[in-house]
């Protein structure tokens, strides 16, 4: 079949109402496979475009770590700013999931465009092929939404295209390769002493105390966006993670605003920012500080908050399985996962 006759059976099949709006239950919690050295990892570009530089990069790091790769047959598509169309990154990630040579799906990057694909999401084959999906930043609509429709434990960690560190690979293999029934994450060493100079990778505490609760959360702007549609994120009784990049202070209190005033803040069982890089004052006008604006929403907390964990965009971080329990404690300063996240 031709890439127009492809494309044209894709949009026709993007045309239909999507059967997840109309089903708002969460399906019960599935795990998916452990990966295997040796597995084949599915590398997709389900948000931004990427190059033949990011490609080759991202390839050499997962065969590095002793797994294969095949490629998305629209890895390398550009429409806009995005990785290829609705219908191409669509048929990217259903054909990864169907595919069981493929043992687990990594996005490239984040970027922009995945809002756009849930409503056409195949959520009764993604729930019937488990499958590891992992990746942060714009990925998080992915995360949410999966987990609210599928009911599969998702990984909100590095992309394929970030660049390496001992730590953040320690962390996501022991998670994807290695399920124990209790894991225990610190920070990263590395980003305190960075904390030296840039104060935002310092750990603070705004309300100290141990919480436990499913994992929930990702990049603050798609965890707003989604607040108040089919795919919004549950984090009552939850640990809440969310973290943010290049953005000014008032958006950052807009967006947890906007959160707090769709499902309030305080139902969580704990809240934890990650490492927010560049997302001070801009300009000469006066504004709030990133820590002033956090305190506006932590402060009234009764719960454990804090900020500065491992996580964002930022090279050192630890993967999250979305929908694990886990238990935060502030004083230690870690996440310690309190089940397995692949099966």
């Amino acid at each position: 079949m031709s890439r127009r006759r492809f494309g044209g059976a894709l949009a026709a099949s993007l045309a239909l109402p999507a059967a997840a709006s109309s089903s708002p239950a969460m399906p019960p919690l599935i795990k998916p496979p452990r990966l295997r050295k040796g597995d084949v990892i599915g590398l997709v570009a389900p948000g931004g475009y990427t190059s033949d530089d990011a490609i080759e990069k991202a390839v050499k790091h997962i065969e590095g770590l002793g797994f294969r790769v095949k490629q998305g047959a629209w890895l390398r598509e550009v429409w806009g700013n995005y990785g290829g169309t609705v219908a191409a990154r669509i048929a990217d990630l259903h054909a990864m999931f169907r595919d069981p040579e493929v043992k687990a799906i990594w996005a490239i990057r984040g970027g922009s465009g995945c809002i756009s694909l849930l409503q056409h999401l195949d959520y009764g084959l993604i729930r019937s092929h488990p499958k590891i999906l992992l990746g942060y930043s714009d990925i998080t609509a992915l995360h949410l939404a999966i987990r609210r429709h599928a009911g599969l434990v998702t990984f909100h960690g590095p992309v394929a295209s970030s660049t390496p560190s001992a730590y953040s690979d320690e962390h996501m293999l022991a998670v994807l390769v290695d399920p124990r029934a209790s894991y225990t994450i610190p920070m990263a060493a590395e980003n305190a002493l960075k904390a030296q100079q840039e104060p935002q990778y310092g750990v603070r505490t705004v309300h100290g105390g141990v919480a436990s609760g499913r994992l929930v959360g990702g990049n603050l702007s798609l965890v707003s966006a989604l607040a108040g549609t089919p795919y919004a994120a549950d984090y009552r009784d939850s640990i809440l993670f969310i973290e943010e990049v290049n953005e000014e202070p008032y958006r950052i209190d807009r967006w947890l605003t906007q959160l707090d005033l769709s499902l309030p803040l305080a139902g969580a069982a704990a809240v934890m920012i990650g490492i927010c890089e560049n997302c001070g004052p801009q300009g000469e006008g006066p504004s709030l500080t990133l820590d002033q604006t956090l305190d506006v929403h932590l402060q009234p907390l009764q719960v454990p908050a804090v900020s500065g964990y491992s996580f964002g965009h930022i090279r050192h971080q630890f993967t999250m399985p979305l929908g694990v329990r886990a238990t935060l404690d502030t004083a230690a300063q870690t996440l310690t996962l309190l089940e397995p996240a692949v099966s």
